[in-house]
């Protein structure tokens, strides 16, 4: 992939297009929003100068590879910096879609920026920014990891026809964790944790998946 100089000003737009040579990137951005909001076109916040060569990449906890020895660093992160010379600021601050999206609208909706160049949010979440023109068409003739190896069952959401918005960061589904040797038996069904002795022990994530 090539580099830009440090000395040339490139757009925003720019540098999310350079993600598309690293298969470990993906960029998910993307109703309970008063129609008076939605206009058609892309919505999106303008191109702003990126000069500095930085992007800010906003994610939930524990969703991205760290090393054995150093939990502070990620290689996949450490990789893709020295690949395109572009500094990822990676925040986790996402705990839960609905408050993600209450913490970043209100800009989005005036047209400003929110900070942030990608996010990751889960696929209902997506939907609702797409259908509101808050993210920007990728250029996916700059993403051949993506165009080569995406699943074909995840190609074309209902919310994103031929998926020019977004990409799948990952996929799967929710699952149970617990220590069996703590509790001394398996977990197999979803009544076994109304369990007596599991009263007041059990969390669950309140996001729909």
């Amino acid at each position: 992939m090539p580099q830009t100089s440090s000395r040339t000003t490139v757009s925003r737009r720019s540098l999310l297009r350079a993600l598309g040579g690293t298969a470990a990137l993906g960029a998910l951005a993307g109703c309970g929003v008063p129609a008076a909001y939605v206009r058609p076109g892309d919505r999106s916040v303008s191109d702003e100068s990126a000069s500095d060569h930085r992007l800010t990449w906003a994610n939930w906890p524990l969703y991205i590879d760290t090393d054995d020895k150093n939990p502070n660093r990620r290689p996949t992160l450490d990789a893709f910096e020295k690949r395109t010379g572009i500094r990822v600021e990676y925040v986790e601050e996402i705990n839960d879609n609905d408050e993600f999206f209450g913490k970043i609208s209100p800009a989005l909706m005036n047209h400003q920026s929110t900070g942030r160049d990608l996010i990751v949010i889960s696929d209902w979440m997506c939907a609702r920014f797409v259908r509101l023109g808050w993210v920007q068409q990728m250029d996916r003739a700059h993403q051949p990891n993506v165009a080569k190896y995406l699943d074909p069952l995840l190609r074309t959401p209902a919310f994103d026809k031929g998926r020019r918005f977004t990409v799948p960061w990952q996929s799967g589904i929710t699952g149970i964790a617990y220590n069996r040797k703590k509790l001394g038996r398996e977990i197999r069904a979803v009544k076994d944790l109304w369990a007596n002795d599991l009263k007041g022990r059990v969390t669950l994530l309140s996001g729909l998946d």
